[in-house]
């Protein structure tokens, strides 16, 4: 049954992750009226636990969102499941209209979309993903240490990645893959960390009882390992902010696309913030929530700000019992409503 959303709300908050939900929570605890749009595809959703989150250490994804749905819900907000089709203007605010044709109208959106891991074309490699084909080593090092790691490289991150990777195991392995040849500097660096290099192709992975064991390069050559590191090009999830003219850009880093903000998230566009991995493409889990909860603070301080500005304007219209009823309504915010 499709979930009803009301016509409007102070913030609508879209994409369901840990920045958006714990930004919705802040939201919500400070009387506004929220609801979080879901699209239901968590980027970690392949993981078996989330890591380094104090207190939350080792908890199944899927067991984090819906503790935090709970906990929005359970402070008057709404969550919603839901794809975004596009977002527009709409007078002071904006038309928030989802795929499958419903609408709802917000004062400030918080975007949290997160992004999309864009693998390279190996066979079997997809299928290993978030299992013991991997990227970062701060979500998953400590799982894999002391085994036989590969480095696939694949971009301007790849040999750092490698030098990562050192920190928890002695055997790690470089393949050079697809990406531009070591400068003289790098090949130093692996080799004065005992990382050994692998030129050629990677064509495959070679598996055996649902367990990684090797790297087989275009040439046949298979060379034994238990964990494939990948830095996967970060794509934004992001396209329906285009007709407001926010577009994701280049990320410094080159490890792919983000949405440019300030720190508080505060896009160019207003009344637009973005908080978690759509802007800040190295966030974990921890890293993303705070950033949700900062942008929220934010949002919420900007509707305080904006709501000030009519109260003290109505105040100065010449008295009546309508002004004087406005004034009153405007110094409440009427936040369970969005007005």
């Amino acid at each position: 049954m499709t979930e009803q959303i009301r016509d409007g709300y102070d913030v609508v908050v879209i994409g369901g992750g840990a920045a958006g939900l714990n930004g919705a929570l802040m939201l919500a605890r400070a009387r506004r009226s929220v609801v979080v749009i879901d699209a239901g595809a968590p980027r970690n959703a392949p993981a078996q636990g989330v890591h380094g989150l104090l207190a939350r250490e080792g908890m199944p994804p899927a067991e984090l969102l819906a503790r935090g749905r709970a906990e929005v819900r359970g402070y008057g907000g709404e969550v919603a499941s839901g794809q975004v089709a596009e977002v527009s203007r709409d007078g002071d605010g904006f038309l928030v209209t989802l795929a499958d044709g419903r609408r709802t109208r917000a004062r400030r959106l918080l975007v949290t979309t997160g992004l999309v891991d864009e693998l390279p074309d190996v066979a079997g490699l997809r299928e290993r993903w978030g299992r013991d084909v991997l990227h970062c080593p701060y979500c998953h090092g400590w799982e894999i240490r002391d085994r036989a790691i590969g480095v696939l490289a694949t971009g301007p991150m790849s040999v750092h990645q490698a030098l990562l990777f050192r920190q928890w195991s002695d055997d790690v392995t470089y393949f050079t893959h697809t990406a531009p040849p070591l400068d003289a500097e790098q090949a130093e660096q692996l080799a004065a960390r005992g990382v050994r290099v692998v030129p050629g192709e990677v064509a495959s992975l070679a598996v055996v009882e649902d367990r990684l064991v090797g790297v087989r390069l275009s040439d046949g050559t298979l060379v034994h390992r238990e964990a494939l590191a990948v830095a996967a090009r970060m794509v934004v999830r992001a396209d329906f902010l285009a007709p407001l003219g926010l577009r994701a850009a280049e990320h410094p880093s080159g490890m792919g696309g983000h949405v440019p903000a300030e720190a508080g998230g505060r896009t160019e566009v207003p009344g637009v913030w973005v908080a978690g991995n759509v802007t800040d493409p190295s966030a974990q889990v921890g890293g993303a929530a705070a950033a949700g909860a900062l942008a929220a603070a934010q949002i919420n301080g900007d509707l305080v700000n904006e709501e000030t500005r009519q109260a003290v304007a109505a105040r100065r219209e010449p008295f009546s019992p309508a002004a004087e009823t406005r004034v009153s309504e405007l110094v409440a915010g009427d936040r369970r409503h969005g007005l």
